[in-house]
């Protein structure tokens, strides 16, 4: 199952979970959105920035799972971190997919 199909509470084991607090980091907005799968909390979150005017969103789900929610979101808020890693350009598939849709791809 999905990320956004767990965020957006479709069939399967996943259920969606509430998104965590705002939580900034070097100019980026953190929100850990852990969910349900199978018993267990993966580890899951986005993180967001504006740039030039634009709010940009970056969506990612890892691997990990956690059997509580709480040690789940505290994981997802230093995985988010990859921040220091990509910087602005977790955003790049956000403007190629956009790009895409704007050229009847």
């Amino acid at each position: 199952m999905s990320f956004l199909s767990a965020l957006f509470g479709r069939r399967g084991t996943a259920h969606a979970e509430t998104v965590g607090d705002p939580v900034e980091y070097k100019g980026f907005v953190i929100r850990a959105a852990p969910y349900k799968s199978e018993g267990h909390y993966q580890t899951a979150g986005i993180i967001e920035r504006e740039i030039e005017g634009v709010r940009k969103e970056h969506r990612f789900v890892r691997a990990d799972t956690y059997a509580s929610y709480a040690d789940a979101v505290t994981f997802t808020l230093s995985k988010a971190r990859l921040i220091d890693l990509q910087g602005d350009r977790l955003f790049a598939d956000v403007d190629a997919a956009r790009d895409a849709v704007s050229n009847g791809a």
